[in-house]
């Protein structure tokens, strides 16, 4: 299993920079960050910094979204990082929560996300595609690669991912929602022709190690809430008796409303709602012997790579523990 780390671009910048350092250090492979340039500082921009003082991290969004740059843009923005560090990007990408909502937009449909995920790629590995009508190419890129990496929990955008993407991220580490959502995807890869196995599974949760569980709840229950924005979604478009598993779509029933000033941060105000069972379904909480074990049960369905929100009050010691006491347990 690989590990990545996912940050906030809060400022200042050179923060973010020294912890995606200090996680490569502890065995990370991947180094992630939000992408709402409203509410954090552009990307981009950081990981220029986090690419040049790291040595064979790969890093991307998780995730960007069809609707907050022009297509074209987005691609150069890989296909550049791509060239001068050597082709260690990834791109996750969604149909856009925070990122669209705070500027007021809606979220993409799911074709415009497919749509997105093929120009972006041929553009970011020097192919020609055609880009709203216009047949472009980017002239400069040489050997470049670009792998799409689509989050998604329905129905249909588990199916545009087995169909279109070459990973999947799943945000939650509950158990019964990877199996489900797994199989959607390796069902949907296969009947589009398409080796299952070769969709790269990324599980993406907060983890906190440590043991005052009280404690570790209350900082990570902010997470529940952001899954909830999408779990609303998914609700009101297929129903609370609909295909989506209950696991996912129960606790839900007392979310009342959802303020972007607080996404992502512990303490947010907007997650009263969330229960202590849904914090302990969907994080790793406790000592490190409960995370290996957890992650253990997510490696046997198929996860490829566990992917640790970090945004809660011990984030060195959380990342050294995984360093010393998770990774070697379960790297690949």
């Amino acid at each position: 299993m690989d590990f990545g780390v996912v940050l906030q671009t809060d400022p200042p910048a050179r923060e973010v920079v020294r912890l995606m350092t200090l996680a490569e250090q502890a065995g990370f492979g991947y180094g992630w960050t939000f992408d709402s340039c409203v509410l954090w500082q552009e990307p981009f921009v950081v990981y220029s910094q986090v690419l040049a003082a790291t040595s064979s991290m790969r890093v991307g969004p998780m995730v960007t979204s069809p609707g907050t740059r022009d297509w074209s843009v987005l691609a150069s923005l890989f296909a550049t990082l791509n060239d001068m560090f050597g082709n260690r990007t990834v791109c996750g990408i969604g149909r856009g929560d925070s990122a669209h909502r705070v500027i007021g937009k809606p979220p993409s449909t799911l074709a415009t996300v497919r749509d997105c995920m093929h120009v972006v790629k041929e553009l970011a590995e020097g192919r020609e595609v055609d880009h709203g009508g216009t047949v472009v190419r980017l002239p400069w890129v040489r050997d470049g690669r670009l792998e799409m990496w689509m989050a998604g929990y329905g129905p249909k955008a588990l199916r545009t991912v087995g169909e279109h993407a070459d990973g999947f991220i799943l945000q939650t580490a509950d158990p019964a929602i990877a199996r489900w959502t797994i199989g959607a995807v390796r069902e949907a890869a296969r009947a589009a022709g398409r080796d299952p196995e070769g969709v790269t599974i990324c599980v993406a949760a907060p983890a906190y190690v440590g043991e005052d569980l009280a404690h570790q709840r209350d900082q990570l229950r902010w997470f529940g809430g952001m899954v909830g924005n999408h779990v609303a979604d998914l609700v009101a478009r297929y129903g609370e008796s609909g295909p989506v598993p209950r696991e996912l779509t129960d606790y839900i029933a007392e979310r009342e409303g959802y303020d972007y000033a607080h996404h992502g941060k512990a303490g947010n105000p907007s997650t009263d709602f969330v229960p202590d069972q849904i914090v302990d379904r969907f994080c790793l909480v406790g000592p490190a012997a409960a995370h290996v074990e957890r992650l253990r049960e997510l490696a046997e369905l198929g996860v490829d790579q566990f992917a640790l929100y970090l945004m809660h009050d011990d984030r060195e010691a959380t990342l050294s523990a995984y360093g010393t006491e998770v990774i070697g347990a379960l790297g690949a």
